[in-house]
Parts: structure tokens; C-alpha cells; sequence
């Protein structure tokens, strides 16, 4: 078995299972969400992948699961919240109970997975947490009244635990992924665009796997990543 321990949130069949795949690779990876079917799947098709159903909203249903995961396999040594909630609409419209249930993914789960798992890695004097993030983090669309909100204090939060953890020797990284994710759905959705338009998954895992392993005497917080033709 791999020594080090990565423990994954959101894992869907696009870019958390690309980053399970890739920490596969001298890692025992945790992957979490809220489908066991598809959990199953993905750990069926590569080694040291292992499923955890879990409701990251879910307060008590995510503090049993990192317990399970550090009692089988040790303290993670990589954390990465990819979990996201993304209702859209208009401020005029939008239920206020959608920006309730986006913060809850993308806020308040990343506020009680830190507070489990850095403890630990502070004692230890070592480990990462990275959050994936967009755009949306920095701007307020129109249609994202209900999305950017949640984002944008997800980024906020990740930056106040990087003030506080970094010092004690834990990097906290907040990638922001300003592009199409190169999924089957978004696929679909732009029929036309050409390959190099969208961002793919397996690329996006391998920027995760950088800011994991950046030395100390290096680390970054806000990273950008956009495919080469994405305006900005």
C-alpha cells in the first residue's frame, strides 16, 4: 500500500476522478460524494482508489468519514475540496434557499473539512488543502447571483486557512479553473468548439498535483489556469 493519504471531495467522472487517478500514484486516495454507484465505478477502474459516500453537507456524515478514512488509512496528507454547489439565476428571481445550499457545498464544507483534518497536519508539521475554484470567485455575473456569492467567501475562507496553516507548515492553494471543463455534458452544450477550447481534466489533476508538492520555500496561493486561447 501507498504511505501517503489524499482524501478527495466531489468526485464525478470528470475532474475529481482525474485528480483520484493521478494521486493514485504513491497515494491511498479517498474519494467522497454523494454517489456510491459511480464512487464504485471509478475505484474499480484503478488501484488505491477507494469510495466513501458522503453528503459534504452532511456535519456529522463528514466528520465519520474523514474518521473512517484516517482510522484505515492515517492522517490525509493531501486535502482536496472539489465539491461545488452551482444553482444559477438572477438575484431578482433565484430562491434564496439555492445560495443557502451553494454556500453549504462550497463554504461551510470547506470550513468543516479544514477544521477535521488541520489539526492533525499542523501536529504533523506537514500537508496540503487545495480548492478547486472558477471565476466566478472574483465576479458577479448577472445569471450567478446564487453561485459566485458562495465562491467568492469559499475563496476568502481558503485564504484566511492559508494565513493561519501556513505558518505552521501546511499550504492551502486555491486554483481557480477560468474555462470549460472538457466534460461529456459541456460537450453537448457547445457542439461546435474546437478541442482546444475546453480544459481538460486530467490537466487540471496534474496542476493539483503541483501545488500538493510546491516547496516550502515556494508555495502560492492564487493560481490560474485557462486554456491558451480563453480571453481574460
Amino acid at each position: 500500500m501507498a504511505e501517503k493519504v489524499c482524501l478527495v471531495t466531489g468526485v464525478g467522472w470528470g475532474t475529481g476522478a482525474s485528480i483520484a487517478r493521478r494521486f493514485s500514484h504513491g497515494y491511498q486516495v479517498a474519494m467522497l460524494a454523494r454517489n456510491a454507484k459511480r464512487l464504485a465505478s471509478i475505484a474499480a477502474e484503478t488501484p488505491n482508489v477507494h469510495p466513501f459516500p458522503c453528503d459534504v453537507t452532511d456535519a456529522a456524515a463528514l466528520e465519520a468519514t474523514v474518521a473512517e478514512v484516517t482510522t484505515r488509512f492515517g492522517v490525509p496528507d493531501v486535502v482536496v475540496h472539489n465539491a461545488v454547489g452551482g444553482t444559477f439565476g438572477e438575484f431578482t428571481t433565484i430562491d434564496a434557499a439555492v445560495l443557502e445550499e451553494n454556500f453549504a457545498v462550497n463554504a461551510v464544507a470547506l470550513l468543516r473539512l479544514g477544521q477535521l483534518v488541520a489539526p492533525a497536519m499542523v501536529e504533523r508539521g506537514s500537508g496540503a488543502i487545495i480548492c478547486t475554484g472558477n471565476t466566478a470567485a472574483y465576479r458577479g455575473k448577472p445569471t450567478f447571483a446564487g453561485f459566485a456569492p458562495t465562491k467568492a467567501a469559499q475563496r476568502i475562507l481558503a485564504e484566511s486557512m492559508a494565513r493561519t496553516l501556513g505558518p505552521q507548515g501546511v499550504h492551502v492553494a486555491y486554483l481557480a479553473i477560468d474555462a470549460v471543463i472538457d466534460l461529456a455534458w459541456t460537450r453537448r452544450r457547445s457542439p461546435d468548439a474546437p478541442d482546444d477550447f475546453f480544459c481538460k481534466p486530467d490537466d487540471i489533476a496534474g496542476e493539483v498535483w503541483h501545488l500538493a508538492h510546491q516547496p516550502k520555500s515556494a508555495w502560492t496561493f492564487d493560481v490560474w489556469i485557462r486554456p491558451f486561447g480563453e480571453k481574460w
